[in-house]
């Protein structure tokens, strides 16, 4: 297709997919007619998302040689929202509790979610028929003067706020008139019951929608520059796609969204129906099963960072295994082996790319020094993320970050103590600060198997981490190739686990327990006495991401299965999100507060009836109604609507007793396209 020409048909509409990941931002060009048109990479560049978005996507653009302006559809996987949930980031937030108790957030691992953000508990929510305990908000207009100043974002959750949200309602519009800021109410997130992890999957997605936020807006002005007028959507957990819009006040349904993608996209490009899918990044290695063609999905919810969500997701894995993961020493014993991750370095190869020549200077000198340092090879840089996500620092870490900048300075000159290294760590966790230093991306430029960014930086971060001692006083490798050698033998070994794990678990085995066992150890360690060990998997490994062909191979290789590493599968994720369906769902429950009474409650609608049928012919009517308009503001304008019946009913004596009923509508289509 040349410049400026005209697609003939919609086969032929071109649709532009980008993929926004830790490390690369990948842009494809598809079309149902022809395939992958053209693909691109560009770093991503996490201080102005719209830089590598720009990058990427211009470079798909000149490869294709086409008018942007004919692009129809666009359309973004990413994997931000997961590597912040992984690696603890995200804004500071307030969470109100209406109607539960201190000891709520010890359950379902709120608290530790939480961490040091402030919370208020006010008096009220509702039973669980919905009906009104007295709401007291006076505790949180005294606290929101102080709050409004120190915190991003407000999470709402009252007890029962699925059968009546009348308070969180309540308590959002006040937040919304005295602070202006963003409040997510647990009720919009989900139906289902279990308040203390309603309200753990509220914060998640309050921590989130500053980072979801910039995304999109970076997307829309580089879209807008370009002359493409198309809608924007984004793939959500399960694979389905949302409009921006959606996906603005939902951030968290897209956890997971670059995984979701890739199994799109996986199963796009090989036609296998079953199989393993392992993504591997630059932050973490994401696995699921392909299963009859379809994803398997998570139906408790998704488990990101340790944490159980009430997001349907793909049923992923999500390890924090990369390419650019943290390499440490467990020298505790004589013996020392390497640990990876799960938090992610800047590798130092990207490093020097980016910085220049003081990076190399910097290690050369560490490296001439006789002495060994605790912080050699390592770096500090500002994300750049907007000033105001350092709200509410200590202290100790608002001066220490007033002395880190945008270029990268070197730890053994920047810290003065090791309570410093603690400050730091809180920055990184805050997502303000990157740490750079060696990774297995940085192993692999010494062994020649990537050469995309500086391998003489990546050699001197290898002689740097080679100084380490073992427990008697011996430097870990001879040379810098012997150590890449081991890192790179870790990362395979570490990979070969979390595959073996995931099919473990999806077995209904502890997955993690059964890869404790020794016969597991003897089986991936090729090692055998008098009895040996082997372990089949019964479907081949697909292989993704940039780094897959370098590293996949090897992997089925010790696992002893077919591994496929298909062509694009370095943009499958960003393939993934322009061949899916908008599809969403939404339910109503009916019960039955006294004899007689059917009460629906779908979403803020709560109504009554004397008779069982009328309620439900009405809450299929509003549920229908519902899930049409979400559908048209999720990004379809032809949906079809499904809706099933869940009756619940008990016969005692010969005589039925409605207990409850649970409606679900579904609507799919495809997304809308510009004409």
């Amino acid at each position: 297709m040349t410049a400026g020409a005209e697609p003939d048909d919609e086969r032929d509409a071109l649709f532009l997919g980008i993929d926004t990941g830790g490390t690369y931002t990948d842009a494809v060009l598809w079309s149902e007619a022809r395939g992958v048109v053209a693909k691109a990479k560009a770093l991503t560049t996490r201080h102005d998302l719209a830089e590598g978005i720009a990058n990427a996507a211009d470079r798909v653009i000149a490869t294709a040689e086409i008018d942007p302006a004919i692009i129809r559809l666009v359309s973004m996987s990413t994997t931000l929202a997961t590597n912040a949930l992984v690696e603890g980031q995200g804004g500071r937030i307030a969470l109100v509790m209406i109607g539960f108790a201190e000891a709520d957030l010890d359950k379902s691992g709120l608290r530790q979610a939480l961490g040091s953000d402030p919370v208020v508990f006010v008096a009220g929510g509702h039973d669980v028929h919905g009906q009104a305990k007295a709401l007291d908000i006076e505790p949180l207009e005294t606290a929101l003067p102080d709050l409004a100043g120190t915190v991003s974002g407000f999470a709402v959750c009252a007890y029962f706020a699925v059968r009546n949200p009348v308070h969180e309602l309540a308590v959002r519009d006040l937040i919304r008139q005295k602070t202006g800021l963003s409040v997510t109410c647990s009720h919009e997130l989900s139906a289902k019951l279990n308040g203390p992890r309603r309200a753990l999957t509220t914060v998640l997605n309050a921590r989130l929608i500053a980072m979801i936020d910039r995304l999109i807006k970076a997307t829309e002005s580089f879209l807008g520059k370009r002359g493409i007028h198309a809608p924007l959507m984004v793939v959500r957990g399960d694979g389905a796609l949302i409009s921006s819009a959606f996906a603005r006040t939902r951030p968290i349904e897209t956890i997971l969204s670059g995984p979701a993608a890739s199994l799109v996209g996986a199963r796009h490009l090989t036609g296998l129906d079953n199989a393993l899918v392992s993504d591997i990044g630059g932050t973490t290695t994401d696995v699921a099963v392909l299963d009859r063609g379809r994803p398997r999905l998570d139906p408790e919810g998704a488990t990101v960072g340790g944490f159980r969500t009430m997001v349907e997701a793909v049923a992923m894995r999500t390890f924090g295994l990369g390419g650019d993961s943290e390499i440490m020493l467990d020298d505790q014993a004589l013996t020392p082996r390497l640990k990876l991750g799960p938090r992610r370095l800047v590798p130092l190869a990207l490093l020097a790319k980016n910085h220049g020549a003081d990076v190399l200077a910097h290690l050369e000198r560490q490296l001439k020094s006789p002495q060994l340092g605790r912080l050699d090879g390592r770096f500090a840089l500002r994300t750049g993320v907007p000033e105001a996500l350092a709200a509410g620092l200590s202290a100790s870490e608002a001066e220490l970050y007033q002395r880190i900048a945008r270029e990268p300075q070197p730890l053994d000159k920047l810290l003065s103590s090791t309570s410093q290294t603690a400050t730091l760590n809180r920055l990184v966790a805050r997502g303000l600060v990157h740490i750079a230093g060696f990774t297995p991306s940085d192993a692999c430029h010494v062994l020649g198997l990537q050469q995309n960014w500086d391998a003489d930086a990546a050699r001197l971060g290898a002689l740097l981490f080679a100084r380490r001692k073992d427990g008697i006083g011996r430097p870990f490798a001879e040379t810098p190739e012997a150590l890449a050698k081991q890192v790179y033998a870790a990362l395979i070994r570490r990979s070969s686990e979390v595959i073996l794990e995931t099919a473990l678990a999806e077995d209904g085995l502890d997955g993690p327990q059964t890869m404790a066992h020794p016969l597991i150890e003897r089986a991936l360690s090729g090692k055998s006495g008098i009895a040996g060990v082997e372990i089949a998997i019964d479907r081949p490994i697909i292989g993704l991401g940039a780094s897959a062909p370098i590293y996949y191979p090897t992997v089925g290789e010790t696992l002893g299965v077919e591994a496929q590493v298909p062509q694009d599968s370095d943009v499958a994720n960003a393939l993934g999100a322009v061949v899916g369906q908008v599809r969403v769902s939404l339910t109503a429950e009916i019960s039955q507060p006294v004899e007689g009474c059917f009460r629906v409650s779908a979403g803020e609608m709560i109504r009554d009836f004397a008779d069982e049928e009328e309620a439900l012919a009405f809450a299929e009517a509003i549920l229908r109604e519902q899930v049409a308009a979400r559908a048209t503001d999720a990004g379809t304008d032809e949906a079809e609507i499904t809706v099933s019946r869940d009756i619940r009913a008990a016969t005692v004596e010969d005589k039925r007793t409605f207990v409850e009923a649970i409606l679900t509508a579904t609507a799919s289509g495809r997304p809308r396209i510009a004409h």
